[in-house]
């Protein structure tokens, strides 16, 4: 019998925002950007398409916010 594959289990759990933003930030390194709250919610309101919910998955939106997050605060400077 095949073990349940908990880390894809914890990646595809739907989660807060706020639960979200300590996840993603948790162990990053130190070169990558880190999220806020206010640029979470700026990244939902312009993919919305993403969200099927109300919910953040580490699974569906970690990697994207990775992609949009340098272009976002480069922007911002």
């Amino acid at each position: 019998m095949k073990k349940p594959d908990l880390d894809r289990e914890r990646c595809e759990e739907p989660r807060s925002l706020a639960v979200f933003l300590e996840l993603y930030n948790e162990n990053l390194p130190e070169s990558f950007p880190r999220a806020s709250k206010k640029l979470l919610e700026q990244f939902k309101s312009e993919h919305i398409s993403y969200f099927k919910t109300e919910d953040w998955s580490l699974d569906i939106h970690r990697k994207r916010v990775m992609d949009w997050l340098p272009a976002q605060i480069a922007r911002a400077k």
